[in-house]
């Protein structure tokens, strides 16, 4: 087959890749010069949407509604917007072999793409039950949520048990929105996870109490403290029945699983540096290997904040990766320099009616402030943690934009806390006056 050749290529087609895209746009990339390697059908969208607007009963988001960068508030870059900017978008197209040395890349089709400078956008994927050889985890109707042909296949599968039993494994992030989305779609939910409260890497317990309390005041089951073994299935081949280690069987017509997922790096094993799971990168997401980058999920790189090597894995640091690697790119072709990347960690979710933020790290004594009650009607309640007598942390729920601004100013600017017994008292106001 021909080959291809590209000054730059970025491999993979998620946030990281679109926000790159509109980087390279910004500082006068040629026609012809940028290729975007995608295995998915579709050109770079907010992923954040599939866990939320996409499943909701009504109103439901589908694209073009959220292709890149809108949410961040930037302008939706289209499939067109890609071809007048001469970017070509190389979709439904999966690389099966990296070599770096030659800056070759194949596809699974035998395609032969050349690049000068490789961005590695390549994020993550789910880990599945049956990569553990769970009994019957094989079975139709258990699904899993990363892109948006997954996506599709949720949105089928309900439409088809309306008023149906949905277990969710897991309950992270994908857990807790999934049962939200599911519940508001008249389905019957119970939400089951090992940990003892929900989002154990986030929340704190007293945080959790309230989601667990006002999850279940929406009818959600939540089921801790035990993990699925295994599935039954009917003569359909569809999920019927999950076992708990506990010995408890749920019945079940939907199983989605949300229990993490792992850097797809496997490409380049072998040929670039590794640590804490991710690509070893630099503050410029330079790998060890000259004229190749790596950002978004797959980057484990300096957090300038605390000092530490760290990975992350959220679409905001998929967005502020990506444009921190195009402008090193550009930087380092016109001979110049640009700030190390100093990222404020930053994680937010929406489910149902609630809407919270966080900012920094979730590390120290822990204060909580406001009214966590599931049962009132005001959903305002936060959490900073304080570690050698400064916040270094602040969650948020029900914040409006300039309460959310404070905290993550708080979290930055790490004032000293003297009383936290009057941080307690001052809650919000605390932020609000620095």
């Amino acid at each position: 087959m021909a080959e291809k050749s590209f000054k730059y290529v970025i491999v993979g087609g998620g946030v990281s890749a679109g926000y790159a895209a509109r980087e390279f746009s910004k500082q006068g990339v040629k026609p012809g010069e940028l290729a975007i390697i995608s295995r998915e059908a579709v050109s770079p969208y907010e992923r954040p949407a599939l866990s939320k607007a996409y499943l909701f009963p009504q109103g439901t988001a589908r694209l073009p509604g959220f292709h890149v960068c809108v949410g961040s508030g930037g302008e939706r870059l289209l499939p067109e917007w890609y071809m007048e900017k001469g970017i070509e978008l190389i979709l439904s197209t999966e690389i099966v072999k990296a070599d770096l040395t030659s800056k070759t890349l194949v596809s699974a089709a035998g395609e032969v793409f050349k690049y000068q400078v490789l961005v590695i956008a390549t994020g993550s994927t789910v880990i599945k039950l049956t990569d553990f050889g769970v009994q019957g985890a094989d079975a139709k109707n258990i699904l899993y949520l990363r892109e948006i042909d997954d996506a599709d296949k949720l949105v089928e599968v309900i439409k088809g048990k309306k008023s149906g039993k949905a277990v969710i494994v897991g309950g992270g992030y994908i857990g807790l929105e999934l049962s939200a989305a599911l519940r508001m779609n008249d389905i019957d939910v119970s939400m089951v996870y090992p940990e003892p409260w929900c989002m154990p890497r986030l929340f704190t317990a007293d945080i959790a109490a309230f989601y667990e309390g006002y999850y279940a005041n929406k009818g959600v089951k939540i089921i801790k403290g035990t993990v699925a073994v295994g599935f039954t299935a009917d003569a359909n081949g569809e999920v019927k029945e999950v076992k708990l280690k506990d010995g408890r069987v749920l019945e079940a017509d939907i199983v989605v699983v949300g229990v993490g997922g792992r850097p797809l790096t496997s490409l380049f094993k072998g040929q670039l540096e590794e640590e804490k799971g991710g690509i070893k990168t630099d503050s410029f997401f330079k790998t060890s290997v000259p004229d190749v980058y790596a950002v978004g999920d797959v980057a484990t790189f300096p957090m300038k904040l605390y000092n530490e090597i760290r990975r992350v894995e959220h679409v905001d640091h998929a967005r502020k990766s990506a444009e921190q690697a195009v402008k090193a790119i550009k930087a380092s072709e016109e001979g110049k320099t640009i700030d190390e990347y100093d990222y404020l960690p930053f994680f937010y979710s929406r489910s149902f009616d609630l809407s919270w933020q966080f900012y920094g790290d979730n590390v120290g004594d822990a204060v909580l402030f406001g009214d966590n009650d599931a049962a009132s009607p005001t959903h305002k309640f936060g959490s900073y943690w304080i570690k050698d007598g400064k916040v270094v942390g602040a969650f948020l729920e029900g914040g409006t934009p300039e309460e959310n601004k404070a905290i993550a100013k708080a979290a930055r600017v790490q004032p000293p806390v003297d009383n936290l017994d009057l941080l307690t008292k001052e809650g919000i106001g605390f932020a609000s006056k620095i």
